[in-house]
């Protein structure tokens, strides 16, 4: 793909999610990697040849390490200004063969941290996120590592809006008319939030607009509390979640247990927080063209999003309508 040697500066859309790191490139590629680091050195030795999935970045005066299978929390505020962040994203760039590359790129917010209540940006918090993302990170392994020579900062699920309203075909890219003028409000159910935004006359309608804490962490959470508390457990890995969530079954001291029952009581606890939340923010949605859900966990909880609204639609590749409409608003709306 692209080379160290490429002088030409390419757009990435960027979404750093708490959750899953997710890129989208011109060329129409989609990367996507777990959020998953830990601050310090890990000590894997690889055996038989099979590589240790874990590489090593010096940023900020931090070395952090990417990959495997266990990592520090990315469930706080300061996450999307940190090393830990920092190195998931470079770790994402060279996974995606962008090494060497000079990349001028878009992340996001989520909504209530990139405005206030009363529509105010928050603009310390914008430069903020801004500034982290182009500070330094080196690679252990001596790659070149990609450099951020421009970084735009929009809220989270308004991507998946500019996503929705630019049109790229074979003539180029335009704005859709009718998508334009329509009233449409977009669910993003991602990592740690599940944000919310209602766009109508081009306006961004704060009222019903706006963030919860709540997403796929917590489902993850209560999945790990509850079957280590089922199994007398102190902790359980995340590969073992994954295996819940994938399987709805887990291998425990040497064989197979069901917990599907466990899971589908955490993921009933889950739908039923943000299912309250969307129906406080939107109501019937009765004067909406289309209720859009996009994000990972839009994908993960399909099957208990299918009648909410009558309306209402799971957007294409929905995991990746953030990153897409990053990328899109780079090339066609805030790009230099």
């Amino acid at each position: 793909m692209s080379s160290a040697s490429d002088t030409s500066v390419l757009a990435v859309g960027i979404d750093d999610g708490y959750a899953v790191t997710k890129l989208a490139l011109p060329d129409g590629q989609l990367f996507a990697i777990p959020s998953r680091g830990r601050l310090g050195a890990v000590a894997v030795t690889s055996v038989n040849g099979k590589a240790s999935g874990v590489s090593g970045y010096r940023t900020g005066g931090d070395t952090v390490s990417v990959g495997g299978s266990e990592g520090d929390s990315t469930a706080s505020d300061d996450y999307p200004f940190s090393s830990l962040n920092r190195a998931i994203v470079q770790h994402a760039l060279l996974a995606a063969g962008l090494s060497g590359r000079s990349l001028e790129v878009v992340s996001g917010l989520p909504v209530a941290r990139f405005y206030r209540a009363d529509g105010c940006r928050r603009d310390a918090l914008i430069s903020r996120k801004r500034d982290s993302l182009q500070q330094p990170v080196e690679p252990s392994d001596g790659r070149a590592p990609a450099s951020i020579s421009r970084h735009d900062v929009i809220p989270e699920a308004l991507a998946a809006w500019y996503d929705h309203v630019i049109v790229e075909d074979e003539a180029g890219a335009h704005l859709d008319d009718e998508r334009l003028r329509t009233p449409l409000a977009i669910v993003d159910i991602g990592g740690r939030t599940t944000d919310f935004v209602l766009v109508a006359d081009e306006k961004l309608w704060h009222e019903s607009s706006g963030s919860l804490n709540c997403g796929l962490l917590d489902l993850r959470r209560e999945i790990a509390s509850a079957i280590a508390s089922a199994f007398e457990l102190e902790q359980l890995s995340e590969n073992a979640v994954d295996e819940a969530l994938d399987n709805g079954r887990v291998r425990l001291f040497g064989n197979e247990r069901d917990v599907s029952a466990i899971v589908r009581n955490a993921r009933r606890q889950l739908v039923g927080r943000i299912e309250q939340e969307t129906r406080r923010r939107l109501g019937r949605g009765a004067e909406l063209e289309r209720v859009l859900f996009v994000g990972g966990g839009s994908v993960v909880l399909a099957e208990a999003l299918h009648d909410w609204f009558s309306n209402q639609v799971i957007a294409p590749h929905a995991a990746f309508a953030n990153a897409r409409g990053m990328l899109k608003y780079q090339r066609y709306v805030g790009g230099s």
